[in-house]
């Protein structure tokens, strides 16, 4: 397949097929990048593809939940995509959502509450992003035609870092005790 995997979240296995999200990034006479989801049979041929998506972005999470992919890509803006896999020959973006900055780490809460650790962004006076603290958000995918941002937290201001953003193994939830737990170092810049 064409292009890399982020990390161990980039790929599984459902059904007999193995699924990969994968980065193309290549410097020809300019810099040429996008995104990819491939599925694999058991003899590691392709039966489905989506080429192409968020150019000039690159994959900074994903998550592999039964017949969905999540995945995050960023350049200024997180486009929050669900792909719908049900139809491993013909895979297709449901929906997408676009918000400020991005998740470096997607979590399943529930089948419909996915939580993203990241960092938030603003555009700066140059048309580029300017990061600013460690950002949690919950994203509802009940409808996944239409993702949501139900609610976010802040933590700090730019410098501001969490191990989790590195290591998934940083990050713990307890779903029965209503417990998220994550290391954060928290900057704050004086106004």
């Amino acid at each position: 397949v064409h292009g890399y995997l982020l990390n161990q979240f980039s790929m599984d296995e459902y059904d007999g097929n193995l699924r990969v999200a994968t980065t193309v990034d290549v410097w020809a006479k300019k810099r040429i990048q996008y995104n990819n989801v491939y599925v694999l049979d058991g003899a590691m041929e392709t039966v489905g593809k989506l080429e192409k998506i968020a150019k000039d972005e690159k994959i900074y999470s994903a998550r592999f939940m039964g017949k969905r992919l999540y995945m995050v890509t960023f350049k200024q803006i997180d486009p929050f995509f669900a792909i719908d896999l049900s139809d491993a020959k013909n895979p297709k973006i449901l929906g997408e959502l676009k918000i400020p900055g991005y998740s470096s780490y997607l979590h399943p809460y529930s089948e419909d509450i996915i939580i993203g650790v990241g960092v938030e962004t603003e555009e700066n006076e140059w048309g580029g992003a300017t990061t600013k603290g460690v950002k949690i958000s919950l994203f509802n995918v009940a409808d996944p035609t239409n993702p949501k941002e139900i609610d976010k937290m802040e933590f700090g201001d730019s410098g501001s870092d969490s191990a989790v953003l590195y290591d998934h193994k940083a990050f713990l939830l307890d779903a029965r005790k209503d417990l998220m737990v994550l290391p954060l170092k928290v900057v704050k810049r004086e106004k």
